[in-house]
């Protein structure tokens, strides 16, 4: 059925039709035997497709990648469609609106996005609220879907005291989330690229980690980067997660090169941060760089470019332990999740 609205979906302005179907679908998953005709439809379930990783059980290893639920919107929804988690933000501790709209771009011919939201979201405490409510339903219960915090900065809040908006957001989620990302690497948000550098970056993750045991209770810590890191930068990279003793990684986040594009002039032109088919040997590189220089001692979580069953094994194969769709499920729909788990189940 995708391949028949999707054409209609792409006359419209990316950001409307997304909230025209979160909100749809969730209308749906009201509606007496809705929640068992999506599982029963998308829903790939097999123990061969568990995987344990930083101390988690994940039903599956196909996640949805942060940005497409900044709010925690659609927790249970995204769960009946099949992913085996969902990482939901990135959250910043006020509310703020992002930038000036239109603020996302599709790219057809190069099966991508740009996207400059700039961090749209209704502040941490509304998020907080959102997953606890969903710990306590019904739906929870039957699900069993790992929730990952990605937290980031406002705005207005100077690269020099950013590590207390990480912190707000870090302490206010513990409870409610499996697992926490600090971005970092949104191209986005003005100035917030340079927290990558080292010395800024320990300063966060160690701060976090000072902080990560409430009630004998850790969380794991995961970093997000970019895909425009010099391999120096990597090096660094890994350097730091041993340093800090965080989880691991996640590789990779949107870039801001528009290399190789077919696409006009006119929408290559757009700012902010490329997603999709473009990322898809970028981000297999950094996975497997990281993977191999660190020895395969810590997890990555692999996502960019996946939009077939054979991107996501060649990510897994590259080292990452579990990926995560985004773009992808924009162009390809629902079904690529299933298509996935059950390509992973035929190796």
């Amino acid at each position: 059925m995708y391949p028949l609205i999707k054409p209609i979906f792409f006359k419209f302005d990316p950001e409307k039709v997304h909230y025209f179907v979160t909100r749809n679908l969730k209308r749906f998953n009201r509606f007496p035997g809705g929640t068992a005709l999506s599982r029963s439809v998308w829903d790939v379930a097999d123990k061969r497709l568990e995987r344990e990783v930083f101390g988690l059980k994940f039903k599956n290893p196909v996640g949805l990648a942060a940005g497409f639920d900044k709010n925690g919107d659609v927790i249970a929804e995204m769960a009946n469609l099949g992913f085996g988690f969902v990482e939901l933000g990135t959250v910043t501790p006020l509310p703020q609106p992002g930038n000036d709209k239109p603020r996302m771009f599709r790219l057809p011919a190069d099966a991508a996005l740009i996207n400059r939201m700039g961090f749209n979201n209704m502040g941490v405490d509304v998020l907080a609220s959102r997953i606890a409510a969903y710990r306590k339903s019904d739906a929870a219960k039957q699900q069993n879907i790992i929730i990952g915090g990605n937290i980031g900065k406002n705005k207005n809040t100077p690269n020099e005291d950013a590590v207390s908006d990480y912190i707000k957001c870090f302490d206010r989620l513990f409870d409610v989330v499996d697992y926490f990302v600090v971005n970092v690497s949104s191209p986005n948000t003005p100035g917030l690229r340079a927290l990558q550098e080292k010395e800024p970056l320990m300063q966060i993750l160690n701060t976090l980690q000072q902080r990560n045991q409430k009630s004998g209770i850790s969380r794991p810590i995961l970093l997000k980067i970019a895909p425009d890191l010099t391999n120096e930068q990597l090096d660094d990279i890994v350097e730091i997660v041993q340093q800090t003793g965080i989880a691991g990684v996640i590789a990779t986040n949107t870039t801001i090169s528009r290399e190789g594009l077919q696409s006009s002039q006119k929408v290559i032109q757009e700012t902010g941060g490329l997603s999709g088919k473009p990322l898809t040997s970028r981000s297999t590189e950094v996975i497997r760089y990281l993977s191999e220089k660190s020895k395969k001692s810590f997890p990555i979580i692999g996502v960019g470019g996946i939009h077939s069953p054979e991107d996501a094994d060649e990510k897994l194969k590259a080292g990452a332990s579990l990926i995560q769709l985004y773009t992808g499920f924009i162009y390809e729909g629902p079904a690529l999740v299933g298509r996935i788990n059950k390509f992973l189940l035929s190796r």
